[in-house]
């Protein structure tokens, strides 16, 4: 049963007009990383993926990731609208956040704009912010949505939301 929507305040969207299947936009917002008191990311060439239930998850080019902060993590996942993943661990002052990204080295099509680009848990990192707004991670341990002011729910991902 689809839950209730949060009320919406100004400036704020809701994920529950979020569509499905995902849509992927490109957005003008600085997004920084920070990992063992090191900054792996800071950019603004910056690609979001919006789907219903779900806050933003925001997509970063591999190439602006500090050198030696990404590397290959084991596993794989599915997803039936952008295609094939692959994790990867996030390395950071002396510190690794094992399968804590991952991205779809061939999306499939529609989701092209998601290659060569990154997506991070916020969890596991020392922060994560968008237009130095400190985010929340999207609760649960599956997915990767990162929340803030402007996101309202609720969110797909804590107890009760499975069959959202």
């Amino acid at each position: 049963m689809r839950p209730v929507p949060d009320p919406l305040g100004p400036g704020q969207e809701s994920v529950w007009d979020y569509p499905r299947p995902p849509r992927v936009e490109q957005v003008d917002l600085r997004v920084t990383i920070e990992l063992g008191g090191e900054r792996v990311v800071d950019t603004r060439d910056v690609v979001r993926v919006l789907e219903t239930s779900h806050p933003p998850v925001y997509y970063l080019p591999i190439s602006a990731f500090a050198d030696g902060t990404l590397s290959p993590a084991e596993g794989a996942s599915f997803c039936e609208f952008k295609g094939a993943a692959r994790y990867l661990d996030v390395h950071g002052g002396g510190r690794i956040a094992e399968r804590a990204a991952w991205n779809y080295p061939d999306p499939s099509t529609g989701f092209e704009a998601l290659r060569d680009r990154v997506a991070v848990y916020a969890g596991p990192m020392d922060a994560c912010t968008i237009d130095g707004e400190q985010v929340t991670p999207q609760p649960g341990s599956f997915y990767g949505g990162w929340i803030t002011s402007w996101v309202v729910g609720p969110f797909k991902g804590g107890p009760g939301s499975m069959g959202w």
